[in-house]
């Protein structure tokens, strides 16, 4: 009887490391994917649909570029590092974190005051001498951190150009990236906000107000990459991000795509 149960006990054993060992090879044949948090949208479709047509399952992570690169810098195993400003994947080439040869830019974006959806304030032009202070009253603007999160370096660089920074500055609210500032505009949280004009077609409970000049603010361009640690089954996932099927994607949810598919 008890040499049964140690059989039993045994084959259980068996089963369980039998178990792990797959789990760990189905790890080692997914491609994880570190990207901005304005991307999660459209990339999770993107990545349904590379996983549909025969390539390997895509894990994503999302968050504001900086904090997804520093994660990166501190051993994170990511495969693709796809981020909303160029400063952070240069960050990531200066110190030896991305393969720099793959590196390319794949889409562009807008910058956008949005305000909630029933809010009463309407159309406004955005532009020099903006009273941006003025028109939030006693609220907030809702914003990615101006110190490190792209969307917030974007609207910081906007706001001087335009010079109602010092204006603005102390009605702050400072989010982790730029959808935590869209949920505060979309909760009424903040009557305003500054954020992509792609968060805007995610989120149906805020209307876009007025749009950031483009020559306010750096150019917003998405490059991608492969880590300095990527898989090579990696390769084939940034090929797809070039397509006419990842472009239509792309497009529907209203990016730029600054890449041509391939003939």
């Amino acid at each position: 009887m008890f040499r049964g149960k140690r059989i039993f006990a045994a084959a259980i054993a068996a089963l369980v490391v039998a178990f792990s060992a797959q789990s760990a090879a189905a790890q080692q044949q997914s491609i994880l994917v570190f990207a901005a948090a304005s991307m999660k949208n459209a990339l999770d479709d993107v990545n349904a649909a590379f996983t549909k047509g025969g390539g390997d399952k895509v894990v994503a992570s999302y968050a504001a570029s900086s904090a997804l690169m520093k994660q990166i810098e501190q051993g994170a195993p990511a495969d693709v590092f796809l981020s909303a400003d160029i400063d952070w994947m240069d960050f990531g080439a200066k110190h030896g974190l991305i393969k720099n040869d793959t590196r390319f830019d794949l889409l562009g974006n807008r910058l956008v005051l949005i305000a909630s959806k029933d809010s009463t304030i309407g159309q406004v032009n955005v532009g020099p001498g903006f009273d941006l202070a003025a028109l939030a009253g006693s609220g907030r603007i809702a914003v990615g951190d101006v110190r490190a999160v792209p969307a917030g370096l974007y609207a910081k660089a906007a706001l001087e150009k335009l010079g109602s920074w010092a204006a603005v500055e102390p009605k702050l609210a400072m989010a982790e990236s730029v959808r935590a500032a869209l949920v505060l505009v979309s909760r009424g949280e903040a009557p305003l906000g500054i954020v992509y004009e792609t968060d805007t077609k995610i989120e149906p409970a805020v209307k876009i107000v007025g749009v950031f000049p483009e020559d306010s603010h750096p150019p917003i361009v998405y490059p991608v990459a492969l880590t300095a640690v990527a898989k090579p089954e990696a390769a084939p996932y940034l090929a797809f991000l070039r397509t006419q099927q990842a472009k239509t994607i792309f497009e529907h949810y209203g990016f730029n795509v600054l890449t041509k598919p391939p003939n």
